[in-house]
């Protein structure tokens, strides 16, 4: 059983952990359900495109801040209390798009106040705003970035398991491109995401928003047999796709439970054999096709091997380098140069496993923090080197996740990489399932070159 549940499983578990200085962490709302309490739109000037696009999620915005402030309540010596939201919000989407100025960053203080701790649990913040980059003067591009600062603020002061995070857009992205965007932030689907930013982008080809994106769609999973691995081939499954799941043959067993569970089919593989790319386009040919193409590959198969950097060997070296990396590049550079059957389709998403590690380094990692910080460049430069073509390229960076593998480190340890974040826990494989299954959208085409951390705003890197 695992530890978290021990302890504030039982009441006894909670006496202890109460003894100790633990408090109960709060619980997450998660997959494809929205609020319960009504999503406030915050428009401030210059905005507008927040309401377009809630607008396509059939979502009618609740009460605005301004239409309830002249009701403020009077403490007992009659001194005016802050406006708060006649009805608990589940989420408020504050339109910044138009913000150029220090002084307009007021009228996001103002509408931010009331929802501090006034949020239903679980609920949400997404701030929209304009890419520096297509701002002009120096102050713009200071408040642009300024807004940055609030958001991961934000994100540290709430409470409740609710989140905060940051949209920027640019080249002229509308609605139809934030759709896909702004109901993954609203939905649990988001649930260990927080104070986090990232951009988007109009796409180039246009697609609608459903339930069930992947149906019909053929998604390859590397290193599916357990774990997180398992968790993105479900949730694949679970939208609708005909998932190939793939993993080394010892893992042959494993691998086939997986499979079978979700109607897909399993492809025994070491991704890093020099024909790694060409059997997994033969067997998509030979189980769905010749016409069949890859509409997504989810590149997840890594391995750790963590020595100090005095006591790494070149094998220990090179083995984590090669999965984790070379065998990415090697894979995605024979599907992207050749037209075959069960290669790439025309608008494919390659997405990528980052870390925090990557992001901030790790005492004992240096190998496997190389490995993760090479598939975020990797992801940065595919982006420009794809620009011609409608193929994305995105990755997830995890940061603490509950797996076999983390169960296995000592429990204090343990316990000290889930309160590191701010939603003083750790995250479910399914939270990086759902942030991967979201960029390998067909209507998140805006969203390309992207590394988004999946950490529940986790202190390293932060």
């Amino acid at each position: 059983m695992d530890a978290l549940v021990m302890i504030y499983g039982t009441p006894a578990g909670k006496f202890v952990a109460k003894k100790l200085g633990l408090s109960e962490p709060p619980r997450l709302r998660r997959g494809r359900t929205t609020p319960t309490g009504p999503v406030v739109l915050g428009k401030l000037d210059g905005g507008g495109l927040a309401r377009e696009t809630l607008s396509l999620l059939g979502i009618t915005p609740g009460q605005p801040l301004l239409d309830v402030a002249e009701n403020r309540t009077k403490d007992d010596k009659g001194r005016a209390q802050p406006p708060r939201y006649q009805q608990k919000p589940g989420a408020i989407v504050i339109d910044a798009t138009g913000v150029r100025e220090i002084a307009q960053l007021e009228g996001v203080r103002q509408l931010l106040r009331p929802v501090m701790r006034g949020l239903e649990p679980s609920g949400r913040i997404v701030i929209l705003a304009t890419d520096a980059s297509e701002v002009e003067g120096l102050e713009a591009k200071a408040v642009a970035q300024g807004l940055d600062g609030i958001n991961r603020t934000v994100g540290k002061e709430l409470r409740a398991g609710s989140t905060s995070n940051l949209v920027f857009v640019h080249g002229g992205a509308g609605a139809s491109d934030l759709a896909s965007t702004l109901s993954f932030l609203l939905e649990g689907r988001s649930a260990f995401v927080s104070g986090q930013t990232w951009r988007v982008g109009p796409a180039k080809i246009t697609h609608e928003l459903t339930d069930t994106p992947f149906d019909g769609r053929v998604v390859v999973v590397t290193g599916a047999a357990r774990g997180i691995g398992a968790a993105i081939a479900r949730t694949f499954a679970r939208d609708g796709a005909q998932v190939v799941a793939v993993d080394i043959p010892a893992a042959g067993d494993a691998l086939a439970k997986v499979a079978n569970e979700i109607k897909g089919s399993a492809l025994q593989l070491d991704i890093t054999a020099t024909d790694a790319a060409e059997r997994i386009a033969a067997h998509i040919a030979r189980v769905h096709g010749a016409d069949a193409r890859i509409w997504a590959i989810v590149h997840n198969a890594g391995i750790t091997r963590d020595r100090m950097l005095a006591n790494l060997d070149e094998k220990l070296w090179g083995s984590v380098l090669d999965v984790n990396l070379a065998a990415e590049i090697r894979i995605n550079d024979y599907l992207l140069g050749n037209d075959v059957p069960g290669g790439f389709g025309d608008e494919a998403r390659i997405v990528g496993i980052a870390s925090t590690s990557g992001v901030a380094g790790n005492k004992g990692q240096t190998n496997y923090a190389a490995s993760k910080a090479g598939v975020m460049g990797l992801v940065w430069a595919m982006r420009d080197e794809l620009a011609d073509r409608p193929i994305t390229t995105n990755a997830v960076a995890p940061g603490f996740i509950e797996t076999e593998m983390t169960a296995a480190i000592p429990f204090v340890q343990r316990e000290i990489f889930r309160r590191t974040n701010s939603l003083s826990q750790g995250g479910n494989p399914v939270d990086v399932a759902e942030t991967l299954a979201y960029l390998c959208d067909p209507a998140s085409g805006g969203v390309d070159g992207q590394v988004i951390r999946v950490c529940g705003q986790n202190l390293v890197g932060a």
